[in-house]
């Protein structure tokens, strides 16, 4: 029986300092580790750092979703209220279709942990074949906002016709209607 490849999933940082090596990214390496312990299903990651120019992260998204070939997609950093806070925008501009839930839910889980949540601009949206999800950009807040949304996560890339991702159940578990689990 021949093996799936791996799904191919991409962490983007955005921030400037990071992207010109002044700052240690901490967002990308936290998102790839809640990964290798959520995912059970073999994936590969993508991964990239740009600065906060809406040209470039818009640029890298479109390249990850489209010519890497990306099933799933998460941001950290750029989500807030400064000026060159620009995540959003870049994902609004590449996305097929918005999926305000997921924001709605990460807003909510924040605000259990710091009152300036209420600040950030998560979003999420689709791109062709694509889910492409904003976190925050500090590591803890990134776990937070992973456990609360994951669950959706393998489902609606089955709705998107990616991959099927499988999560190891005592760490996260995907919610999937009976119908959609494999072997139902």
């Amino acid at each position: 029986m021949q093996q799936p490849s791996p799904a191919r999933i991409g962490i983007l940082t955005v921030s400037d300092r990071a992207s010109r090596g002044e700052y240690e990214d901490r967002g990308g390496p936290a998102i790839r580790a809640w990964l290798e312990h959520a995912l059970a299903s073999p994936w590969a990651p993508v991964t990239r750092i740009v600065p906060d120019e809406t040209d470039l992260v818009a640029g890298a998204l479109r390249d990850m979703a489209d010519g890497e070939g990306c099933c799933l997609v998460v941001t950290t950093g750029g989500t807030g209220p400064a000026p060159r806070d620009i995540t959003p925008e870049a994902t609004e501009q590449v996305c097929d279709k918005l999926m305000p839930g997921f924001g709605e839910l990460m807003r909510s889980v924040s605000l259990q942990h710091v009152p300036t949540a209420i600040l950030s601009r998560q979003t999420a949206g689709i791109r062709g074949r694509c889910l492409i999800i904003n976190l925050p950009g500090k590591p803890s807040a990134i776990a937070e906002c992973l456990e609360a949304v994951f669950p959706a996560v393998p489902y609606c890339i089955d709705l998107i016709e990616g991959p099927y991702l499988e999560t190891r159940e005592d760490f996260v578990q995907a919610f999937r209607p009976a119908h959609a689990r494999r072997g139902a």
